[in-house]
């Protein structure tokens, strides 16, 4: 493979996920990536991007997201405005032509990195319309009868927390990996990319509390890698021993976010 992306000093990643990313950027696919929110997803196309010193372009998805967002939009409004208070060059539209994220990608003239990020967000539609300019690496702007081509085919990482099922259609034109939660021993190493001089004893017992939490039958939001990253943090900035840990509870806010959760966790944990 001409470029092959490897774990960073900031982020760790399975053997099973690096052959994911190096399989998607050889077959020239994109890749989709699910997982419980907070396992390391949007961060893994910041890490794609550094490993291989490419430019990273994000396109975050809302629930009212439509796919010609990421192609471009015509700026009628500002146009209708020029013209209204005589602004030299209101007849060219291209003036009022403003590309979006999948089209700046098109236009790099290095291949850039990007990332459609939480795809399941949007409506049903959104990505069946993205299957033209994803396939055909191009797209026509009607309003200049200009169709933009792909100077550098960018590589395409897709996010998605499963909230909805994607069409078939579009998961067949993916690479799929599914990011596993950590188990402890990635999750050490995870840790110690972000505080290398953690106390050891601090963070085997932070590790354990955090993997007794996740196993509680009751419980509704279970902690994720972030939340325990920052827990790490705010144990280490308020001097909390590993003694003092399982026994306090400390910032345990920091960690949990839903009262009943909370609840049990103080329940359940000794």
């Amino acid at each position: 493979m001409e470029q092959s992306f490897n774990s960073t000093k900031d982020y760790v990643a399975s053997e099973e996920l690096l052959a994911s990313v190096n399989v998607a950027i050889a077959l020239k696919k994109p890749l989709l990536i699910k997982g419980e929110p907070g396992t390391g997803k949007t961060m893994l196309a910041e890490a794609v991007a550094n490993s291989l010193g490419k430019k990273l372009l994000i396109w975050n998805i809302k629930s009212t997201t439509k796919a010609q967002e990421g192609l471009y939009m015509y700026d009628t409004i500002q146009r209708l405005y020029d013209g209204q208070f005589g602004e030299e060059g209101v007849d060219d539209i291209a003036k009022y032509i403003k590309l979006g994220k999948l089209g700046e990608a098109f236009e790099s003239d290095e291949q850039a990195i990007l990332l459609i990020d939480e795809i399941d967000k949007a409506d049903l539609e959104f990505p069946n319309d993205l299957l033209w300019e994803l396939d055909q690496m191009e797209f026509y702007i009607h309003e200049t009868k200009r169709t933009v081509k792909a100077k550098n085919r960018p590589i395409v990482i897709i996010t998605s927390n499963a909230e909805k099922e994607l069409p078939d259609a579009f998961l067949r034109r993916c690479i799929f990996h599914y990011i596993d939660f950590p188990n402890p021993e990635l999750m050490e190493e995870i840790i110690r990319t972000h505080y290398p001089n953690v106390e050891d004893n601090l963070l085997k017992n932070a590790m354990q509390v955090f993997y007794d939490i996740r196993t509680i039958r009751d419980i509704r939001k279970k902690p994720s890698t972030s939340e325990l990253i920052d827990w790490i943090n705010a144990l280490q900035v308020g001097g909390i021993s590993a003694d003092e840990l399982r026994a306090k509870l400390p910032f345990l806010g920091v960690v949990v976010k839903k009262d009943e959760d909370l609840e049990a966790v103080r329940r359940e944990i000794h």
